[in-house]
């Protein structure tokens, strides 16, 4: 039998080195990959952290020029009103030494007045009431009226005016509200929640 046919041919140094090559190879890809996706993920989380360092300086700066701009607009309004007490307390003054009531009358229905123009100046008007048809967005029924004066559903009296602020309400104004007249003769017109136990 020929050598080289009986015999197993052992691996020499030089095919062991070569085989250790390809290992090594095998592992630096996986091993780089590694180190590039854990670079990959601090730098995401340092982008993550400073995102979120910048969202919460952003909500913080947004609440003090939101508080800031209200008390601008307080401010403002306490500018244009503050004549209007002035007058108002002027007036209260001179009506402890008036004699008649009439001249007081007229000054504070000056006053009045003032104060309607001041408001109407920073956007704030009277909810139209009385003669309007009731609105329920607007007008806060507290009583209905029977009568036959004025149409179903329209406002005869204001007891406390409503107000707006451009398009928003501010407060409803209180009303009464017509309805018309009932027949009281017979029992079929009674209310029922108003019957006696």
């Amino acid at each position: 039998m020929n050598e080289q046919d009986g015999e197993d041919i052992e691996p020499t140094s030089e095919n062991q080195s070569d085989q250790g090559e390809e290992r090594a190879t095998e592992s630096a890809p996986a091993s780089d990959a590694l180190a590039e996706a854990k670079a990959e993920t601090a730098r995401m989380k340092d982008q993550w952290v400073r995102t979120a360092a910048d969202f919460d300086n952003f909500r913080k700066r947004t609440r003090r020029e939101i508080e800031d701009a209200r008390k601008g607009g307080r401010e403002d309004l306490l500018r244009e009103i503050l004549p209007v007490f002035d007058n108002l307390e002027r007036a209260i003054q001179s009506a402890q030494s008036a004699t008649e009531a009439k001249p007081v009358a007229d000054g504070l229905t000056m006053i009045l007045r003032q104060l309607v123009d001041t408001l109407a100046r920073v956007g704030i008007t009277k909810v139209p009431a009385v003669g309007q048809r009731f609105d329920p967005a607007v007008h806060d029924a507290i009583q209905q009226l029977d009568t036959d004066e004025h149409p179903a559903g329209t406002v005869v009296a204001e007891v406390q005016p409503g107000y707006l602020q451009g398009d928003r309400l501010v407060r409803a104004a209180m009303v009464i509200v017509a309805k018309p007249k009932t027949n009281h003769g017979g029992h079929d017109d009674a209310d029922p929640s108003e019957s006696s136990e």
